[in-house]
Parts: structure tokens; C-alpha cells; sequence
């Protein structure tokens, strides 16, 4: 068997090839790994939560942490290596400047660039023609964005994944940056794509998580999405982010797919942030977290009040993997799983009374919102239960509920809460289909005889 080799380079050109019939083919070996993980035994799968070793950290030096993390499918072995930067505990006086992007470049926009800024942002701007909405990039500045590595590090990591056959012997080895960040949108995109509603789209983060979930709600959804809102600390990466979009030809059939699709910024550089940031995340149908922050992205009150309640809203949060690290506000998830009032005068979108988790227990180990609201196992629900749904109806039914109807209800309309830390399983699961994809067409390299 040949040893392919991918580089990120191989990888990012593969994956921007693909079309939504291939990511609805990942997305659904993608679910019934999961599926397994949560379900399974050793005497069925070799997906199973069992045969998944707990993940080792090692700290590094400069403020990183090198992570081993070695998993297995029924035809597969591997493990993952990637070194990232450590998102330190936030200081006393408010915590550390930075931005949520690879190799960020803090700098000052002209003055010319702030005023036209501010002059487009008291409300939703219109769909614009896609060349004079690049001169037009928003919004605001404010001093209590939420604190995130600091701004001289890389939030992508780097490393490698090492497939191996059942038998033990090596077949693949891929570059971890791009696969990372497209596993992490494949996974998060699975309730997402059941979604009754994804008009307006937030995306917290401007880096190359931002941008596969950004690309992955486009493929699956394109012609359903009329706004997405980038909200990031640093107003270039953003902007560098929303240029790739307007000007590359990989994404050029995305963009003509949909004449009423327009995208914004909103920086934390700029003028009226809290007053924006607001009402970009009361109007969203769906929120995507992608920032290692140390600090909640926005008050909880935007989402918790009479008004932030009347909608659901789908809210993936990906980017913090540490006790001290948060997206959301632990008052967001603690209102998610408080029991509903029976007997209130407001109409609230319907809860489903758990937070939905990649990993239980690597979520209540490790995932900084699920420990500082203070849940317990019982109101955690792993997406693998939930992906197949007929199989979680009867769970369910077995426990008073509606079974199919009122779990679709909540999954396609309701307010749910997807958290993830990172599962070695997704690697393993993602990078097989990734090494055949890239055999059949011609990506990357291959030994004969290793």
C-alpha cells in the first residue's frame, strides 16, 4: 500500500474543490462515526467512545501546548499531534489584547477608512454589488471585546495526522491546519444543516476556522443565507477574510449562487461595537463561535432577556478547548437547561433542556463554559445521539417526551447549543475520507513500497 502524503497546500486545494453533494457524503460517515461513538461497543465498532484514548497535553515553549491525540475507526488507527498557542487566564485589569486569526497584523486604518466605516453601520446594510462593498467594510470600536490569545501567536494549529491501517501499517500523512479547521466546520454544520431558519449567519473570528464554517454554511445553504455578519477584534484579518471571498475564483460560484447574499464586519476597532454587536446577535438565526477566547463574546443579556428569547437560534461554539476559556456567557447555558415555566405570559422559542456536546466527558473535563455553568452529565446530550434521529426519538419517547416530532421541532426551529472541544475521532474519521478523495484526484503524494 502506498503512503500518500497531503500538505496543507494539497489539502485547502482539495477541499475548496469539493462540491455539496461530496460534503453531505463526509457529513454523513462524519455521522455515523459519531453515531457509534456514542452508541457503540467494542464487540460492534471500533468508533466507540472505548476505543478513544484520552487526549495528552504537553506545554511547550511560548505560551504553547503540544496535544497528542490518538483514535480509531473499524478501519483505521492514527493520532493527531498539533502544537497551538495557550490562551493564558485573563488578567486582573481586563485581560490581553489580541485578535482571533493565523498570523494576525494589528493596524490603524486611515482616517478616510474609519469615517466611511461609520457612516454604514446604523443599521443592516443592503445587498450591495459585491465590488462596492469592499470599500465599504464596517464597524465600531469598543474596550471590552472579549480577550483572546494574544496578537503575536498563531491560533491555528500546527502538526500533523498519522493514519494507519487496522493492521498497523501507515498509509497516510497529513498536514493538521486545514484539516483541523474543516472537521471542526464539518461537525459543527450537522445540526445546522437541519435548520428550519438560516437567513442571518454571525461568525465570532476571522481565521481559517471562521472561514470553513463560513464556506460549509455557503455550501450546504447558500441560497437560503442573505446576511453574514464577521465580527472579529481585528478589522484587517477580517477584512482580508471578506476580500478572499469578493476576489478568489474558488469562491466564485458561492457568490453568483445568490444575488441577495451580503456580508459585514464588525470590528472591535470601531465607534458604536456594543450597539452593533447587539443587534447583529438578536437578528441571527445562527451563531458560530471560532475564537479561543478567555471571555464571553457578548452579554448574556442579549440572548437571555424577554426580547434576545423570542426567536431560536442555532449556536455552535468551537473555539474554546480550557477550563478558564469561554465563547458564551455560562448564563446562556444555564437558561437552556432550566426547566420550562408551563405558566409564563411570554411566547419563547422552545428549549430543549440540554446543551448538545461532542464528547461528555472530555466537555465536562475540559470545556470552560460547560464548567463555569456548572452543568452536570445529565443536561449534556452528545451529537452522536442526535445525528440519527430516529434513533434518539425512541430515547426520547422512553422518557416522556414527543419522540421524532418534538425532537425535529427543537433540533430544526428551537434555541440549541452545540459545544465542542475537539475529538480525535473527527481526524481520524475526516482524514480517511480526505486520503481517498485525494487518490482518486490526483492530490498530494504517494510512496510506493513504505
Amino acid at each position: 500500500m502506498p503512503l500518500t502524503v497531503l500538505s496543507d497546500s494539497d489539502i485547502r486545494s482539495l477541499l475548496f474543490s469539493l462540491a455539496r453533494e461530496d460534503i453531505l457524503s463526509l457529513q454523513e460517515n462524519l455521522s455515523e462515526a459519531l453515531h457509534e461513538y456514542s452508541t457503540g461497543t467494542q464487540e460492534t465498532t471500533g468508533c466507540c467512545s472505548t476505543n478513544q484514548p484520552e487526549r495528552i497535553a504537553i506545554p511547550a515553549a511560548n505560551n504553547q501546548t503540544t496535544l497528542f491525540m490518538p483514535a480509531s475507526t473499524t478501519t483505521s488507527r492514527g493520532i493527531k499531534i498539533a502544537t497551538l498557542a495557550t490562551a493564558l487566564k485573563p488578567s486582573r485589569d481586563g485581560g490581553l489584547p489580541s485578535v482571533n486569526s493565523p498570523n494576525p497584523t494589528a493596524s490603524t486604518p486611515s482616517s478616510n477608512s474609519i469615517k466611511s466605516s461609520q457612516s454604514t453601520n446604523t443599521s443592516t446594510p443592503p445587498a450591495t454589488p459585491l465590488s462596492s462593498q469592499l470599500s465599504d467594510l464596517s464597524l465600531a470600536t469598543s474596550t471590552t471585546a472579549a480577550s483572546t490569545i494574544a496578537s503575536s501567536q498563531s491560533t491555528s494549529p500546527t502538526g500533523s495526522l498519522t493514519l494507519l491501517t487496522s493492521q498497523g501499517t501507515p498509509y497516510a500523512f497529513l498536514a493538521a491546519s486545514e484539516l483541523t479547521a474543516f472537521r471542526t466546520a464539518l461537525a459543527a454544520t450537522l445540526i445546522f444543516n437541519r435548520r428550519t431558519t438560516v437567513h442571518t449567519v454571525c461568525v465570532f473570528g476571522a481565521g481559517l476556522q471562521a472561514l470553513w464554517h463560513i464556506r460549509l454554511a455557503l455550501l450546504l445553504r447558500g441560497p437560503e443565507i442573505h446576511h453574514i455578519h464577521i465580527i472579529n477584534r481585528n478589522f484587517d484579518r477580517a477584512r482580508q477574510l471578506m476580500t478572499d471571498i469578493y476576489t478568489t475564483d474558488a469562491w466564485k460560484h458561492l457568490r453568483k449562487s445568490n444575488d441577495k447574499l451580503d456580508f459585514s464586519i464588525v470590528s472591535a476597532e470601531y465607534g458604536e461595537y456594543d450597539r452593533v454587536l447587539k443587534e447583529r446577535v438578536r437578528r441571527a438565526d445562527v451563531i458560530f463561535c471560532c475564537t479561543p477566547s478567555t471571555a464571553p463574546l457578548f452579554p448574556a443579556e442579549h440572548l437571555t432577556s424577554h426580547e434576545g428569547r423570542k426567536k431560536g437560534r442555532y449556536i455552535s461554539a468551537i473555539g474554546s478547548y480550557r477550563q478558564h476559556m469561554v465563547e458564551l456567557h455560562p448564563d446562556i447555558l444555564r437558561q437552556a437547561v432550566a426547566p420550562e415555566h408551563k405558566h409564563h405570559h411570554h411566547k419563547h422559542a422552545q428549549k430543549g433542556g440540554v446543551v448538545i456536546v461532542d464528547s461528555l466527558s472530555a466537555c465536562m473535563k475540559e470545556a470552560g463554559e460547560i464548567k463555569q455553568a456548572g452543568l452536570t452529565p445529565e443536561q449534556l446530550v452528545e451529537v452522536g445521539e442526535l445525528v440519527m434521529v430516529k434513533r434518539a426519538s425512541m430515547k426520547d419517547i422512553e422518557e416522556g417526551g414527543e419522540g421524532e416530532v418534538g425532537l425535529k421541532k427543537w433540533l430544526m426551529g428551537g434555541n440549541v447549543i452545540y459545544k465542542s472541544v475537539g475529538l480525535g475521532l473527527m481526524d481520524i474519521c475526516a482524514g480517511e475520507d480526505l486520503v481517498m478523495l485525494a487518490r482518486e484526484r490526483g492530490y498530494g503524494k504517494a510512496f510506493e513500497g513504505f
